[in-house]
């Protein structure tokens, strides 16, 4: 009886360790950068390929690449607990590489820029082909994205810029725009960082919703915004007052103030608001 038990306890242990979550690192050869681009992506427990699972865009910060999530954020054990519990449905969540560490040699950033159209790249290259990879996405109901810092608000404005393609975006200390040098860039020559905050400040989230005419506000409408920021971070204040902003111009939006600086301790406990919000706004089921 006791070799019964023992066996039966020992296939229900391989079973479990068979039927995991996982983190996948792939890459892609884009012909927009002219160079090869590592990203990770989880997949759930139990992923199956037949089935198509709604995706979650999660984007890294400034001096960081696609594996900041994964092994600083601790996103899997995250996600694996929140899916467990209920608060999270199977997801497929995709990690792009947006820069590097070295952010004087490599070019970082979200939008377009001299000599690295990462925008294009990512909605024209990166975003179809990761989706029918992975089964996962395909319609703005499927879809949502989130990041940290520069992420955060690379998150924000690729919904401002593209709302036909999200159902939700949270912006975890968002960059939201670079007016005042809330991030300070280098007085080094051919510094890399001079054209990343140039970008930030050309492609403010703030600005837009001062341009904003009648049709983007409706536009902006179909989106749930999440604006989510520490007391002691620097930041902090552009958080508030994209927040405003929306208010005035009548769209819903979210926002957090809590305890917490620009640290990775933030942005861990970050992800139990953000995954739950967009889980809670995807308008179709996975099939």
């Amino acid at each position: 009886m006791k070799k019964v038990i023992s066996l039966a306890l020992g296939m229900l242990l391989a079973v479990t360790v068979l039927a995991q979550s996982k983190i996948v690192t792939e890459s892609i050869q884009s012909k927009y950068l002219g160079c090869e681009q590592k990203y990770n992506v989880y997949l759930p427990d139990g992923y199956d390929a037949c089935k198509t699972y709604p995706v979650i865009y999660l984007l890294h910060g400034l001096w960081g690449n696609y594996s900041d999530w994964v092994k600083l954020g601790g996103m899997k054990i995250v996600t694996d607990e929140l899916i467990g519990t209920g608060e999270l449905r199977p997801v497929v969540i995709v990690m792009p590489n947006a820069g590097d560490e070295d952010v004087h040699t490599y070019q970082n950033g979200y939008f377009n820029v001299e000599n690295w159209p990462y925008e294009d790249f990512f909605f024209q290259e990166f975003l179809p082909m990761v989706e029918k990879k992975f089964a996962c996405g395909g319609s703005k109901g499927r879809r949502a994205v989130m990041g940290l810092s520069m992420g955060g608000g690379g998150s924000i404005a690729y919904a401002q810029r593209h709302p036909e393609l999200f159902s939700s975006s949270y912006g975890m200390s968002a960059w939201l725009d670079n007016k005042h040098r809330e991030v300070r860039g280098t007085d080094i020559p051919d510094s890399k960082l001079i054209l990343t905050d140039k970008a930030v400040r050309e492609h403010s989230a703030l600005d837009f919703m001062d341009r904003a005419d009648a049709a983007t506000i409706e536009r902006l409408k179909t989106v749930e915004w999440f604006l989510d920021c520490g007391d002691d971070d620097s930041l902090m204040s552009l958080s508030v007052e994209l927040y405003l902003k929306m208010k005035k111009a009548g769209l819903h939006s979210e926002l957090r103030v809590r305890n917490g600086a620009h640290t990775w301790e933030y942005w861990h406990t970050a992800l139990r608001l953000s995954l739950p919000f967009a889980s809670r706004n995807f308008t179709v089921n996975e099939n």
